[in-house]
């Protein structure tokens, strides 16, 4: 692995109570006592970067351990969203850039995708770090590889370890850490996902009332869940994905809620105790009921599903089983065979609930409000099993690429500060914070409007902005508008490696009006700002107070400002660049650095 050069190295493991822990690398002896519940902290003093690999030994009264072939560098977390998650196989390139990967001194650690709803001291997978070659490149995050093939190509001198940690479609809330969980969305919002930890049946009890306002609200006050009855019952053409069952209207409509229901029989003995169901993987999210009590409710398109079913929910016969399924992207439905469908009493019966159902569906559209556990946008829970085991570890730098999922949603800038203080925490106060601004992506448009993706990118400025240790870096010109996972991470990584070395990317900085001119500044521009391809930059509009407002401007570029000039009696109050969810970007600096989509209020020179 990488240790962090310049900090000291904070450890923290488990011992037997009370015993003397000693630690030893590189000539240098520290030692501790474990605590009463028989965990340690120790601190290692800092040391500085170093290509030579060195043992770290740790021993108490059981024994001792070794962690051999350690260097000492610069250690980057590379987290985020599916943009980030991308692998170098499937980046620009891959072939001859895998044939290049080796090189001792960047070192790799892939963490397992996994959620859970409160801190884990320890991965869902054991982890382990690996040097960079071929074979444990491709599958690695081509960002983060390239960013690391950079720093080491700027200075051979200085290590790099990179951790990968990712989840795609992920949303930014699954990262937070408890802290920014309560700070966002409230005490109570943290104690149900406690409760969930402890008791998952309990925490749905809590929660279903939001559901059942949010369905009753849009089914004229009908509850399916009370009277199953009310709804047209049609036996499924076959166990799989509803996408498969024609003239349902579902296979050219996927997108739906839909009611699945199935009798479960039980003997007086079975009916008697407490039971599990398990109802397999539903894709997306499921509230299941038995006999009309709710028993579990996840989103997680291949999450298998289990729920507690207390006896007095049971009883002796026939027992319904009721599904309100919703799918709001790609497949729908049944994830697995039938043999995953079945209900185990607390004695050991297993009563199969096989393949035959029936199906309703709901008139009812629209996505149900979503737990705060579920795997993919539920609060925190990607922190609490992929970030937190980490431990204390020093960092240089998080790269962070993430956003797709959170477009159209408010306060992304909120989102990232408590992020960043989170991490801070955990990692130390002087972890760099590198932020990708997303990439164009969607339909190419002639005339200025609203772009939701245009606002999210200037509340990823807005939060760089605040923080004195964070840095953007724009991918808005290497995007590909009909792919949502552009290939150039090769570019991307290069960015991200200049934006750590702190040299520099073009920022926006101001709008001043003086006279009928409106002079637009930057930070962050070398060689002065440059527009590719044509006489002057694209997509600079001019915009007044409200929504569509605004309308292109012709810019003059004088050296690194730009002049955007001012018809007589036209408002305007507002200057944006690149702001479109696919913008045309041919604004530069001299070294070829894009400037990102923006938008800054003109402020008066008087």
């Amino acid at each position: 692995m990488v240790l962090q050069r310049d900090t000291p190295v904070l450890l923290e493991g488990r011992a037997k109570a009370g015993d003397i822990v000693t630690a030893s690398i590189g000539g240098v002896t520290v030692q501790t006592t474990a605590n009463a519940d028989g965990t340690f902290n120790l601190a290692i003093p800092a040391r500085s970067a170093s290509t030579v690999p060195t043992t770290l030994s740790l021993n108490d009264t059981t024994g001792n351990i070794e962690f051999r072939n350690i260097l000492v560098g610069d250690v980057f977390l590379c987290s985020g969203q599916s943009n980030m998650e991308l692998p170098v196989n499937r980046a620009l390139d891959a072939s001859n850039q895998l044939r290049m990967a080796t090189d001792d001194a960047i070192r790799l650690l892939k963490i397992d995708q996994a959620t859970a709803a409160v801190p884990q001291r320890d991965f869902k997978n054991p982890v382990e770090w690996n040097a960079a070659h071929t074979e444990t490149v491709g599958e690695f995050s081509a960002a983060c590889f390239y960013m690391a093939k950079q720093l080491r190509a700027d200075d051979p001198a200085v290590p790099v370890g990179l951790i990968h940690s990712n989840w795609g479609g992920s949303a930014a809330r699954a990262w937070l850490t408890p802290e920014g969980i309560e700070t966002l969305y409230g005490t109570e919002a943290l104690e149900l996902l406690r409760t969930y930890s402890a008791d998952p049946l309990t925490a749905t009890q809590r929660f279903v009332p939001r559901w059942f306002d949010w369905w009753r609200d849009r089914d004229e006050g009908r509850e399916p869940w009370a009277d199953s009855s009310i709804l047209d019952w049609k036996p499924i053409p076959e166990f799989s994905f509803w996408n498969e069952w024609k003239g349902t209207g579902l296979d050219t409509e996927p997108r739906a809620n839909v009611w699945l229901r199935q009798t479960l029989t039980l003997t007086e003995e079975q009916a008697a105790e407490e039971g599990a169901l398990s109802i397999g993987a539903i894709d997306d999210l499921d509230l299941t009921f038995v006999n009309g009590h709710p028993v579990g409710y996840t989103f997680g398109w291949g999450v298998e599903r289990t729920y507690k079913v207390p006896a007095e929910y049971l009883r002796e016969g026939q027992n319904e089983i009721l599904i309100a399924a919703n799918n709001m992207w790609d497949t729908g439905g049944f994830y697995a065979g039938p043999e995953k469908l079945f209900f185990i009493s607390s004695s050991g019966d297993t009563v199969p609930l096989g393949a035959n159902w029936e199906y309703s569906v709901a008139r009812v559209t629209g996505a149900p409000p979503r737990a705060p556990w579920d795997a993919n946008a539920g609060l925190g829970v990607m922190y609490n099993a992929m970030i937190a085991p980490l431990g204390p570890m020093r960092l240089a730098g998080v790269a962070w690429y993430q956003g797709e999922a959170d477009v159209g949603q408010p306060n992304y800038d909120a989102k990232l500060r408590e992020l960043f203080a989170g991490w801070r925490d955990q990692f130390g106060p002087r972890v760099k914070m590198l932020v990708v601004q997303l990439a164009n992506f969607g339909g190419r448009q002639s005339m200025p409007k609203e772009s939701a993706w245009a606002q999210l990118r200037q509340e990823q400025i807005d939060a760089v902005q605040t923080d004195p240790n964070a840095a953007l870096v724009t991918a808005i010109d290497i995007g590909e508008p009909t792919d949502i996972h552009p290939a150039n991470k090769n570019e991307l990584g290069k960015r991200l490696a200049y934006a750590f070395e702190e040299k520099g990317m073009p920022m926006p900085s101001a709008a001043v009006r003086r006279g009928s001119t409106i002079e637009v500044t930057f930070t962050g521009i070398e060689g002065g700002l440059v527009a590719l391809g044509g006489p002057f930059p694209l997509g600079v509009e001019l915009c007044g107070a409200e929504e569509n407002t605004c309308r292109w401007a012709v810019p003059r570029i004088e050296g690194a400002m730009l002049s955007v000039p001012v018809a007589g009696g036209v408002s305007a109050l507002r200057v944006r660049h690149a702001w479109a969810d696919a913008p045309i970007v041919n604004l530069y600096d001299g070294r070829g650095m894009p400037v990102p989509g923006f938008e800054l209020e003109i402020a008066s020179s008087d």
